[in-house]
């Protein structure tokens, strides 16, 4: 099975290639600057705001499958970042590069902040309606409908990953999970806010496993990429501070909790599992662990403790 990854050199593209190539298919992998070896996978660089690029690319190829990771996601900026305008262009564009070559599959992925939240209970795909908040979701759902109505007219299989709360290595440093962490393993104060929001979180390597294997699979439509399972932003905190062995310095409350913010977003799973087959590996203790391994690896050292 041949496969068109982009944005593999990004956070969640550096997850979905080792278990692509696992599962034994021809991955090509694409970036604006080439990425880090990976034995078995095909490097090509291209700019996907370049239409003619991108044709001649997947042209070239001629994936079974294209995989579409690539959007604009930098930390803090991309909520409004005009730049959501030019990848919902850039995305429909490599949809009809995929289908004129020959593709009979495509895969991309938007994100839980799609959904109209409920007050209470998970989201789930093909029940919780969606309800614009921002101009980075609104972009990202717009862009799934326009793809479901052109996939649909040209008899292309296409689905559509939902990612919820991702943390691991090689995050930004200024995400929640990493800010934390790196604070901690420098023995520095971790200001938290009152952390009552309930999130999803999965770690990365479990995200681009259920990425690769709804690339891989028959499934088509939104399907979440969660654990199913919520945790408080506070729970989290201190379970950092306690496999870090320095519970003393997470500081609730220090920082402001953000306006607006919805009490709970967790995910139903049930599509994942049942359809896709695909149950995250990390317990969340195992993938924070990680996280705090990955920055003492990088800023220092800290004694972990038992577990």
């Amino acid at each position: 099975m041949r496969i068109l990854v982009t944005g593999a050199s990004g956070f969640v593209g550096r997850a979905v290639l080792p278990p692509l190539l696992a599962a034994g298919a021809e991955v090509h992998a694409v970036s604006r600057t080439g990425g880090a070896a990976v034995d078995g996978c095909i490097w090509h660089r291209a700019d996907l705001m370049e239409a003619d690029r991108v044709h001649a690319l997947v042209g070239d190829v001629r994936p079974q499958i294209v995989l579409h990771l690539a959007w604009c996601v930098e930390h803090g900026r991309f909520w409004t970042d005009p730049a959501n305008l030019d990848w919902v262009a850039a995305s429909l564009h490599l949809a009809r590069a995929a289908a004129e070559a020959g593709a009979s599959r495509f895969v991309a992925t938007g994100t839980c902040y799609e959904y109209d939240w409920p007050d209470q209970g998970k989201c789930r795909e093909c029940e919780t309606p969606t309800a614009p908040h921002t101009l980075y979701d609104t972009s990202k759902d717009a862009c799934r409908r326009i793809l479901e109505a052109f996939f649909a007219q040209q008899g292309m299989d296409f689905a559509w990953g939902r990612l919820f709360f991702l943390y691991g290595a090689g995050e930004t440093p200024s995400r929640l999970v990493a800010s934390i962490a790196r604070a901690l393993v420098q023995g520095h104060k971790a200001p938290v806010s009152l952390g009552l929001a309930v999130r999803d979180f999965v770690d990365v390597r479990d995200a681009g496993a259920a990425l690769a294997a709804l690339a891989l699979s028959a499934a088509t439509g939104p399907v979440n990429i969660a654990t199913g399972e919520g945790i408080s932003v506070a729970n989290l905190a201190m379970k950092l501070g306690e496999i870090a062995g320095r519970p003393n310095l997470v500081q609730l409350g220090a920082l402001e909790d953000r306006a607006g913010e919805p009490p709970v977003i967790v995910a139903d799973t049930e599509r994942l599992t049942s359809e896709i087959g695909f149950r995250p590996l990390r317990t969340i203790d195992k993938g924070l662990g990680d996280a705090l391994d990955y920055w003492a690896s990088r800023l220092g050292q800290i004694d972990r403790t038992p577990g």
